[in-house]
Protein backbone atom coordinates (compact mmCIF):
# COMPACT_ATOMS: atom_id res chain seq x y z
CA UNK A 1 0.00 0.00 0.00
CA UNK A 2 1.24 3.83 -0.55
CA UNK A 3 0.94 5.65 2.33
CA UNK A 4 4.40 7.16 3.21
CA UNK A 5 5.46 9.36 0.42
CA UNK A 6 9.08 11.60 0.74
CA UNK A 7 10.22 14.62 -1.76
CA UNK A 8 13.41 15.62 -1.99
CA UNK A 9 14.46 19.13 -2.19
CA UNK A 10 18.03 19.52 -2.96
CA UNK A 11 19.71 22.34 -3.28
CA UNK A 12 19.02 23.77 -7.24
CA UNK A 13 15.38 21.88 -7.35
CA UNK A 14 13.16 23.59 -10.23
CA UNK A 15 9.73 25.01 -8.61
CA UNK A 16 7.22 23.23 -11.01
CA UNK A 17 8.23 19.75 -11.06
CA UNK A 18 9.00 20.47 -7.08
CA UNK A 19 5.20 21.47 -6.96
CA UNK A 20 3.52 18.88 -9.42
CA UNK A 21 5.10 16.23 -6.38
CA UNK A 22 3.43 18.13 -3.78
CA UNK A 23 0.39 18.73 -5.44
CA UNK A 24 -0.81 14.85 -6.59
CA UNK A 25 0.67 13.47 -2.93
CA UNK A 26 0.18 16.46 -0.55
CA UNK A 27 -3.10 17.55 -0.02
CA UNK A 28 -5.83 15.79 1.73
CA UNK A 29 -8.38 14.60 -0.81
CA UNK A 30 -10.80 12.05 1.48
CA UNK A 31 -13.59 15.07 1.08
CA UNK A 32 -13.64 14.57 -2.68
CA UNK A 33 -13.16 10.87 -2.48
CA UNK A 34 -9.20 10.40 -2.48
CA UNK A 35 -6.65 9.70 -0.12
CA UNK A 36 -4.58 11.46 2.67
CA UNK A 37 -0.76 10.40 2.21
CA UNK A 38 1.85 11.04 5.18
CA UNK A 39 3.88 13.18 2.74
CA UNK A 40 7.31 14.54 3.87
CA UNK A 41 9.61 17.18 2.56
CA UNK A 42 13.30 16.10 3.03
CA UNK A 43 16.91 17.95 2.72
CA UNK A 44 20.01 17.05 3.97
CA UNK A 45 20.39 20.12 6.35
CA UNK A 46 17.08 21.66 7.36
CA UNK A 47 16.67 25.76 6.44
CA UNK A 48 16.33 27.68 3.49
CA UNK A 49 17.04 25.57 0.70
CA UNK A 50 17.94 27.74 -2.94
CA UNK A 51 15.58 26.60 -6.23
CA UNK A 52 16.79 26.89 -9.75
CA UNK A 53 14.54 30.11 -9.98
CA UNK A 54 16.53 31.83 -6.75
CA UNK A 55 14.47 32.33 -4.14
CA UNK A 56 14.51 29.63 -1.74
CA UNK A 57 11.96 27.25 -0.09
CA UNK A 58 12.27 26.42 4.05
CA UNK A 59 12.71 22.63 4.93
CA UNK A 60 12.14 21.55 8.27
CA UNK A 61 13.11 17.37 7.75
CA UNK A 62 16.44 15.72 7.28
CA UNK A 63 16.94 12.70 5.65
CA UNK A 64 16.45 10.25 8.60
CA UNK A 65 12.97 11.05 8.43
CA UNK A 66 11.84 9.49 5.12
CA UNK A 67 13.68 6.18 6.19
CA UNK A 68 10.67 4.18 5.83
CA UNK A 69 9.31 5.78 2.94
CA UNK A 70 6.48 3.45 0.04
CA UNK A 71 7.96 6.01 -2.29
CA UNK A 72 10.89 8.53 -3.08
CA UNK A 73 10.14 11.04 -5.33
CA UNK A 74 12.94 13.48 -6.87
CA UNK A 75 11.90 16.78 -8.66
CA UNK A 76 14.16 18.23 -11.81
CA UNK A 77 17.84 18.79 -11.20
CA UNK A 78 20.29 21.07 -12.93
CA UNK A 79 21.76 19.09 -15.67
CA UNK A 80 25.00 17.97 -15.45
CA UNK A 81 25.25 19.13 -11.35
CA UNK A 82 27.21 16.72 -9.29
CA UNK A 83 24.34 15.13 -6.24
CA UNK A 84 25.52 15.16 -2.99
CA UNK A 85 26.51 11.52 -2.08
CA UNK A 86 23.96 11.61 0.95
CA UNK A 87 21.04 12.22 -1.24
CA UNK A 88 22.32 9.49 -3.72
CA UNK A 89 22.32 7.01 -1.25
CA UNK A 90 19.03 7.88 0.52
CA UNK A 91 18.03 6.96 -3.13
CA UNK A 92 20.02 3.36 -3.10
CA UNK A 93 18.60 3.14 0.43
CA UNK A 94 14.91 3.33 -0.87
CA UNK A 95 15.46 1.05 -3.89
CA UNK A 96 16.78 -1.41 -2.12
CA UNK A 97 14.25 -2.12 0.86
CA UNK A 98 11.85 -1.84 -2.38
CA UNK A 99 10.51 1.52 -2.25
CA UNK A 100 8.99 2.72 -5.12
CA UNK A 101 11.36 5.68 -6.43
CA UNK A 102 10.48 8.32 -9.07
CA UNK A 103 11.75 11.16 -10.86
CA UNK A 104 10.30 14.21 -12.57
CA UNK A 105 12.29 15.52 -16.02
CA UNK A 106 16.02 16.15 -15.15
CA UNK A 107 15.70 14.06 -11.83
CA UNK A 108 16.59 11.19 -14.20
CA UNK A 109 19.69 12.19 -13.98
CA UNK A 110 20.19 12.03 -10.19
CA UNK A 111 18.52 8.62 -10.28
CA UNK A 112 21.34 7.43 -12.94
CA UNK A 113 24.01 9.12 -10.55
CA UNK A 114 23.26 6.71 -8.05
CA UNK A 115 23.55 3.95 -10.34
CA UNK A 116 19.88 2.38 -9.67
CA UNK A 117 19.18 3.23 -13.76
CA UNK A 118 22.26 1.29 -14.56
CA UNK A 119 20.93 -1.57 -17.11
CA UNK A 120 17.26 -0.12 -16.88
CA UNK A 121 14.80 1.81 -19.39
CA UNK A 122 14.68 5.19 -18.29
CA UNK A 123 13.05 8.39 -19.66
CA UNK A 124 13.83 12.01 -19.60
CA UNK A 125 12.81 15.64 -21.06
CA UNK A 126 13.35 15.00 -25.09
CA UNK A 127 15.75 18.13 -24.92
CA UNK A 128 18.07 16.05 -22.36
CA UNK A 129 17.85 12.79 -23.42
CA UNK A 130 20.75 12.33 -25.58
CA UNK A 131 22.53 14.07 -22.69
CA UNK A 132 21.50 11.26 -19.93
CA UNK A 133 22.31 8.25 -22.89
CA UNK A 134 25.71 9.93 -23.29
CA UNK A 135 27.11 10.65 -19.89
CA UNK A 136 25.39 7.05 -18.54
CA UNK A 137 25.59 4.71 -21.31
CA UNK A 138 24.21 1.75 -19.57
CA UNK A 139 20.88 3.25 -19.29
CA UNK A 140 18.80 2.19 -22.01
CA UNK A 141 17.31 5.87 -23.09
CA UNK A 142 13.82 5.79 -24.72
CA UNK A 143 13.38 9.26 -25.19
CA UNK A 144 9.92 8.94 -27.05
CA UNK A 145 7.58 7.75 -23.79
CA UNK A 146 5.70 9.73 -21.06
CA UNK A 147 7.36 8.23 -18.56
CA UNK A 148 8.81 4.55 -18.08
CA UNK A 149 8.38 2.08 -15.18
CA UNK A 150 10.47 -0.59 -14.58
CA UNK A 151 11.18 -2.75 -11.01
CA UNK A 152 9.56 -0.10 -9.08
CA UNK A 153 11.57 3.08 -10.60
CA UNK A 154 9.67 5.17 -12.01
CA UNK A 155 11.18 8.23 -14.93
CA UNK A 156 9.13 10.70 -16.27
CA UNK A 157 9.34 13.60 -18.90
CA UNK A 158 9.19 17.11 -18.65
CA UNK A 159 6.91 18.97 -17.02
CA UNK A 160 2.59 17.61 -16.61
CA UNK A 161 4.74 14.42 -18.03
CA UNK A 162 5.57 13.98 -14.01
CA UNK A 163 1.75 14.45 -12.99
CA UNK A 164 0.98 11.36 -15.67
CA UNK A 165 4.38 9.59 -13.92
CA UNK A 166 2.72 10.41 -10.28
CA UNK A 167 -0.62 8.76 -11.04
CA UNK A 168 0.47 5.82 -12.81
CA UNK A 169 1.76 4.68 -9.70
CA UNK A 170 -1.16 5.70 -7.79
CA UNK A 171 -3.08 3.80 -9.69
CA UNK A 172 -0.75 0.50 -9.14
CA UNK A 173 -0.91 0.49 -5.64
CA UNK A 174 -4.51 2.11 -4.97
CA UNK A 175 -6.48 1.38 -7.97
CA UNK A 176 -7.83 3.23 -11.09
CA UNK A 177 -10.59 5.00 -8.39
CA UNK A 178 -8.18 6.59 -6.71
CA UNK A 179 -6.22 7.73 -9.14
CA UNK A 180 -9.06 9.35 -10.96
CA UNK A 181 -9.92 10.99 -7.53
CA UNK A 182 -6.41 12.94 -7.71
CA UNK A 183 -6.96 13.70 -11.45
CA UNK A 184 -10.85 15.03 -11.16
CA UNK A 185 -9.64 17.32 -8.32
CA UNK A 186 -6.56 18.37 -10.42
CA UNK A 187 -8.31 18.95 -13.44
CA UNK A 188 -6.53 16.42 -15.37
CA UNK A 189 -6.75 14.22 -17.56
CA UNK A 190 -6.24 10.60 -15.87
CA UNK A 191 -5.86 8.80 -18.60
CA UNK A 192 -2.34 9.45 -20.26
CA UNK A 193 -0.04 6.38 -20.11
CA UNK A 194 3.42 6.22 -20.60
CA UNK A 195 3.46 4.71 -24.41
CA UNK A 196 2.39 7.94 -25.30
CA UNK A 197 4.92 9.95 -27.51
CA UNK A 198 5.77 12.80 -25.07
CA UNK A 199 6.65 15.34 -28.08
CA UNK A 200 3.54 16.18 -29.55
CA UNK A 201 3.56 18.10 -32.64
CA UNK A 202 0.94 20.28 -32.24
CA UNK A 203 0.22 20.47 -28.87
CA UNK A 204 -2.02 23.71 -29.53
CA UNK A 205 -5.44 22.89 -31.79
CA UNK A 206 -5.02 25.56 -35.01
CA UNK A 207 -8.40 24.88 -36.16
CA UNK A 208 -11.68 27.01 -34.88
CA UNK A 209 -13.68 23.90 -34.37
CA UNK A 210 -13.54 21.14 -31.56
CA UNK A 211 -14.98 18.35 -33.45
CA UNK A 212 -11.87 16.33 -32.39
CA UNK A 213 -12.30 16.61 -28.65
CA UNK A 214 -16.22 16.20 -29.89
CA UNK A 215 -15.23 12.88 -31.27
CA UNK A 216 -12.89 11.97 -28.41
CA UNK A 217 -16.15 12.47 -25.74
CA UNK A 218 -18.10 10.36 -28.23
CA UNK A 219 -15.49 7.70 -28.26
CA UNK A 220 -15.09 7.19 -24.64
CA UNK A 221 -19.02 7.80 -23.87
CA UNK A 222 -19.20 4.31 -26.88
CA UNK A 223 -16.34 1.89 -25.64
CA UNK A 224 -18.41 -1.24 -26.14
CA UNK A 225 -18.99 -0.58 -29.95
CA UNK A 226 -16.59 -1.21 -32.61
CA UNK A 227 -15.22 1.93 -33.57
CA UNK A 228 -13.01 1.84 -36.89
CA UNK A 229 -11.04 4.63 -38.13
CA UNK A 230 -13.47 5.29 -41.51
CA UNK A 231 -16.50 5.89 -38.46
CA UNK A 232 -14.35 7.81 -36.58
CA UNK A 233 -13.14 9.92 -39.50
CA UNK A 234 -16.67 10.42 -40.82
CA UNK A 235 -17.89 11.67 -37.28
CA UNK A 236 -14.99 14.59 -37.60
CA UNK A 237 -15.71 14.98 -40.96
CA UNK A 238 -11.70 14.07 -42.30
CA UNK A 239 -10.99 11.53 -44.49
CA UNK A 240 -9.53 8.50 -42.39
CA UNK A 241 -5.58 9.46 -43.18
CA UNK A 242 -6.59 13.08 -42.19
CA UNK A 243 -8.08 11.68 -39.21
CA UNK A 244 -5.09 9.43 -38.18
CA UNK A 245 -2.71 11.72 -38.84
CA UNK A 246 -4.21 14.88 -36.45
CA UNK A 247 -5.40 12.33 -33.79
CA UNK A 248 -1.51 11.39 -33.59
CA UNK A 249 -0.38 14.89 -33.72
CA UNK A 250 -2.90 15.91 -31.02
CA UNK A 251 -2.89 13.35 -29.18
CA UNK A 252 1.01 11.51 -29.43
CA UNK A 253 -0.63 7.98 -29.57
CA UNK A 254 -3.12 6.29 -31.91
CA UNK A 255 -7.00 6.31 -31.93
CA UNK A 256 -6.24 1.77 -31.36
CA UNK A 257 -4.16 2.88 -28.91
CA UNK A 258 -5.85 5.22 -27.10
CA UNK A 259 -9.07 2.93 -27.33
CA UNK A 260 -7.53 0.14 -25.47
CA UNK A 261 -6.52 2.28 -22.99
CA UNK A 262 -10.19 3.56 -21.88
CA UNK A 263 -11.11 0.70 -22.35
CA UNK A 264 -8.77 -0.88 -19.13
CA UNK A 265 -9.41 1.98 -17.95
CA UNK A 266 -13.31 1.51 -17.94
CA UNK A 267 -12.38 -2.26 -17.08
CA UNK A 268 -10.46 -1.41 -13.83
CA UNK A 269 -13.25 0.81 -12.36
CA UNK A 270 -15.50 -1.70 -13.12
CA UNK A 271 -13.97 -4.13 -11.55
CA UNK A 272 -13.21 -1.76 -8.54
CA UNK A 273 -16.91 -0.49 -8.12
CA UNK A 274 -19.61 -3.44 -9.98
CA UNK A 275 -19.87 -6.96 -9.13
CA UNK A 276 -20.33 -7.11 -12.62
CA UNK A 277 -18.54 -10.77 -14.13
CA UNK A 278 -15.94 -10.78 -16.63
CA UNK A 279 -17.97 -11.64 -19.99
CA UNK A 280 -20.26 -8.44 -18.57
CA UNK A 281 -16.96 -6.32 -18.24
CA UNK A 282 -15.42 -7.56 -21.54
CA UNK A 283 -18.76 -6.55 -23.68
CA UNK A 284 -19.07 -3.11 -21.88
CA UNK A 285 -15.70 -2.32 -22.11
CA UNK A 286 -15.66 -3.89 -25.84
CA UNK A 287 -13.28 -6.17 -25.19
CA UNK A 288 -16.25 -8.45 -26.32
CA UNK A 289 -14.72 -11.91 -23.91
CA UNK A 290 -13.02 -12.05 -21.02
CA UNK A 291 -10.52 -14.38 -22.56
CA UNK A 292 -9.32 -10.69 -24.98
CA UNK A 293 -10.32 -8.81 -21.73
CA UNK A 294 -7.63 -11.17 -19.80
CA UNK A 295 -4.81 -10.77 -22.65
CA UNK A 296 -4.64 -6.92 -22.59
CA UNK A 297 -4.78 -6.81 -18.88
CA UNK A 298 -1.89 -8.86 -18.52
CA UNK A 299 0.18 -7.39 -21.32
CA UNK A 300 -0.35 -3.86 -20.13
CA UNK A 301 -0.92 -4.14 -16.46
CA UNK A 302 1.08 -7.66 -15.41
CA UNK A 303 -1.97 -8.86 -13.52
CA UNK A 304 -5.05 -10.54 -14.03
CA UNK A 305 -8.36 -8.98 -13.75
CA UNK A 306 -9.22 -11.66 -10.87
CA UNK A 307 -6.32 -10.32 -9.30
CA UNK A 308 -6.90 -6.35 -9.79
CA UNK A 309 -10.78 -7.24 -8.38
CA UNK A 310 -9.01 -9.67 -5.33
CA UNK A 311 -7.15 -6.05 -4.74
CA UNK A 312 -8.77 -3.44 -5.38
CA UNK A 313 -12.65 -4.53 -5.69
CA UNK A 314 -15.31 -2.75 -2.88
CA UNK A 315 -18.58 -4.43 -3.88
CA UNK A 316 -17.45 -7.35 -5.62
CA UNK A 317 -15.86 -10.75 -4.35
CA UNK A 318 -12.94 -11.95 -5.97
CA UNK A 319 -14.24 -15.60 -6.70
CA UNK A 320 -17.63 -14.97 -8.72
CA UNK A 321 -20.43 -12.86 -8.90
CA UNK A 322 -24.18 -12.44 -10.02
CA UNK A 323 -24.14 -12.19 -13.48
CA UNK A 324 -21.75 -13.09 -16.12
CA UNK A 325 -19.07 -15.65 -16.09
CA UNK A 326 -17.24 -16.17 -12.75
CA UNK A 327 -13.65 -14.30 -12.45
CA UNK A 328 -12.33 -17.65 -10.83
CA UNK A 329 -12.82 -19.36 -14.24
CA UNK A 330 -9.98 -17.12 -15.55
CA UNK A 331 -7.97 -17.20 -12.32
CA UNK A 332 -3.77 -17.16 -12.74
Amino acid sequence: MLEKIALLAMPGLTPFEFGVICEVFGIDRRSTGGPAFDFTIATAVPGPVRTSMGFDVVIDNDLSTIAEADLLAVPAYPVGTPVDEVYLEAIRAAHARGAWVMSVCSGAFVLAQSGILDGRRATTHWMYADKLAERFPRIEVDADRLFVDQDRIVTGAGTAAGIDAALHIVRREMGAGVANAIARRMVVPPQRDGGQSQFIATPVVECADDSLAEVLDWMAEHLERDLPVPELARKALMSPRTFARRFKSETGTTPAAWLNRQRLLRAQQLLEESDYGLERIAVETGFGTAAVLRHHFVRVLQTTPTAYRATFGTLAAAAGSRSGAPDAALAG
